[in-house]
């Protein structure tokens, strides 16, 4: 079984690019870090009257605002998650799974609840994280859905009650802010018995989540870069998903996985063997100074063991 605490080796290992930050915007709903691609998190919905890290992002390289993601200051950890998931994105791997179509009503933050309602019709199902218009779909569709939630409104139960809950469900909807806040590790581990969905923009495209327990990752893709950043910027909320966003699902099955992390692995290789090239030519130009892209050979070793191992995981537990 894995480690539930190695998903934050992973995170920052993966996001472990040296490209610098370009902006980093901390709105109501929503944190955004772009470097050439986007990443997003969750704010963290606390008050707060000053951060004192403020000015000094931008340009900071990835990899270090990703180590954040280790930080218990909710601020700190959320910028860290943005830029992780800016820096997986730059891995530029073929987008995974389907893309969702918008939901007839416009309610389309509840797009993946759509997706899987023919699957959780008569299912017991949790769904950690309060949704906006989840209880009018819930009723309206006759659903066994019960919501927790860390400050609990009318109807939903507080977080502590995951521990009796998330055992017996059947199917989970886990929001992916609970990486931002570091419950996962304990949540996926109590919901290994039910069919798992991380979900929500902060959902990061990560094919090893499948060793923690999860079965599906519910992301988004920015179909509007500018609309995005416009709508976070203002204080935006669910407004992300009718302007600069759509969501896509991908399944974490063994073969789906095994495809995925193949594709991956051969990014790296060729990534890593271009980085080799470029260092024989630079000592053999008579360079005395250390290989100035040196550090992106190691992130890319680091990555391809991290693969190696998740496809080895992968084929023993498939072939039995």
């Amino acid at each position: 079984m894995t480690n539930p605490y190695e998903i934050y080796d992973l995170l920052q290992d993966y996001a472990a690019d040296t490209a610098p930050a370009a902006e980093v915007v901390i709105g109501l709903v929503w944190t955004y870090c772009e470097a050439d691609t986007i990443g997003l998190a969750m704010s963290p919905g606390v008050p707060t009257r000053t951060l004192p890290w403020s000015g000094t992002l931008r340009g900071k390289p990835l990899r270090e605002l990703a180590g954040w993601v280790r930080d218990f200051e909710p601020y700190k950890a959320t910028a860290g998650m943005a830029a992780v998931n800016a820096g997986i994105n730059r891995l530029r791997l073929p987008a995974p799974g389907t893309l969702l179509e918008p939901v007839s009503g416009g309610d389309n933050n509840l797009a993946v609840f759509e997706h899987f309602l023919p699957q959780i019709r008569g299912k017991k199902t949790v769904c950690v994280g309060r949704y906006p218009g989840l209880d009018r779909f819930i009723a309206a569709h006759e659903l066994d859905m019960t919501v927790l939630e860390r400050q609990p409104g009318a109807g939903d139960l507080p977080d502590a009650a995951c521990e009796y809950l998330l055992p017996q469900a059947e199917w989970v909807f886990l929001s992916a802010s609970t990486l931002t806040n570091k419950t996962f590790p304990r949540l996926a581990e109590l919901s290994r018995n039910a069919v798992t969905v991380l979900m929500g923009p902060t959902t990061p495209w990560l094919p090893e989540l499948v060793h923690f327990g999860i079965d599906y990752l519910a992301g988004v893709e920015v179909t509007d870069a500018a609309a995005l950043k416009q709508t976070v910027a203002e204080g935006g909320g669910v407004r992300i998903f009718d302007a600069g966003l759509r969501h896509r699902i991908a399944p974490l099955d063994a073969a789906a996985v095994q495809e995925w992390t193949r594709q991956h692995i051969a990014r790296t290789v060729q990534e890593k063997e271009s980085l080799k090239q470029a260092m024989d030519q630079w000592y053999q130009s008579g360079n005395a100074k250390r290989f100035p892209d040196y550090p992106r050979l190691e992130i890319a070793n680091t990555r391809l063991s991290r693969l190696d191992t998740c496809f080895k995981r992968l084929w023993d537990e498939h072939s039995g």
